[in-house]
């Protein structure tokens, strides 16, 4: 009769806490993303024209949500963790964070704190510029664009392996579709530029609208956006990456406010770009001899 080792016994034990360990950790930056859309939503209703660090600070803890979210899933992937729990908890933290937190954002920084607007005369026109007419578009945008966001989540949770309606490289992974992390560093990244003073001019709040009517589109739609998913932690990088990731990390710390802002306007505009291309490509592509229907018989 063999008798279990008791070193070997103490080795199991550990590996199995060593692995319940494992499976916290990408909760624990979940539960980040999740402290850091409440405390934007915190500093969001302190903020005003009087200070308007509220705003920036809260476009600041969206930013870092957006990194929490992207480690918490590389370290799932990386460590083999991930887990039902983990899938719907991202979820619901997602939908708090940049849903609702960003959604928030955008109406009380780009219309609550407008003046009242005058009329605008045009030759053989008369424009009446409310500010109450402009509160209730921003409104509105705001509920599409948490809306969209969340129909991204849902769309995202129950497809496999969904296709592009634009496919690109073989074999390369790539997002259906804007994530909603994405969507709403776009947002934060113009908020954390202007530094948090909110708009007070009619046509910035213009500019707005279609920014957000831009981002709420691509989140619903189909297009390929570039997915980080395909890179391989594990396997070994030229050294070259690590002065690329240095540089990256310098530059968002030292000019925090116009390299994020490029970063996330480049990345939107790349799926743009990509749809472009594809449209291009497939109108100039020769299309197929027309063969008649031979007549049966």
């Amino acid at each position: 009769m063999k008798f279990p080792h008791p070193m070997r016994r103490k080795d199991d034990r550990s590996d199995r806490r060593l692995r319940r360990g494992m499976y916290i950790l990408p909760s624990m930056f979940t539960a980040a993303n999740i402290a850091a859309g409440y405390y934007a939503l915190v500093q969001i209703t302190q903020g005003s024209p009087t200070a308007p660090q509220h705003f920036n600070l809260a476009s600041i803890a969206i930013g870092f949500a957006v990194l929490f979210d992207s480690l918490d899933g590389a370290i799932a992937r990386m460590t083999n963790t991930s887990s039902d729990f983990g899938r719907e908890l991202d979820s619901l933290a997602d939908v708090i964070t940049f849903g609702v937190a960003p959604a928030m954002l955008a109406f009380f920084w780009g219309f609550h704190f407008l003046p009242d607007l005058p009329t605008i005369t045009l030759p053989f026109l008369t424009v009446p510029l409310m500010r109450s007419r402009l509160v209730e578009i921003g409104m509105v945008l705001s509920f599409v664009f948490l809306m969209a966001g969340a129909s991204r989540l849902a769309r995202f949770n129950i497809q496999v392996n969904p296709e592009p309606s634009n496919p690109g490289r073989p074999g390369k992974k790539y997002f259906v579709g804007m994530p909603i992390p994405a969507a709403a560093g776009v947002l934060a990244s113009v908020v954390h530029f202007s530094k948090g003073a909110p708009v007070q001019v009619w046509w910035q709040s213009l500019l707005w609208c279609a920014l957000m009517i831009l981002c709420s589109f691509f989140m619903v739609s189909t297009w390929r956006f570039f997915s980080t998913k395909g890179l391989k932690l594990r396997s070994r990088h030229p050294f070259r990456v690590i002065v690329i990731v240095a540089a990256i990390i310098a530059a968002a710390w030292e000019m925090s406010r116009p390299f994020l802002l490029i970063l996330s306007m480049t990345y939107m505009s790349a799926g743009i770009l990509w749809r472009l291309q594809w449209v291009f490509r497939k109108k100039n592509q020769p299309q197929p001899p027309f063969q008649e229907a031979s007549q049966p018989s």
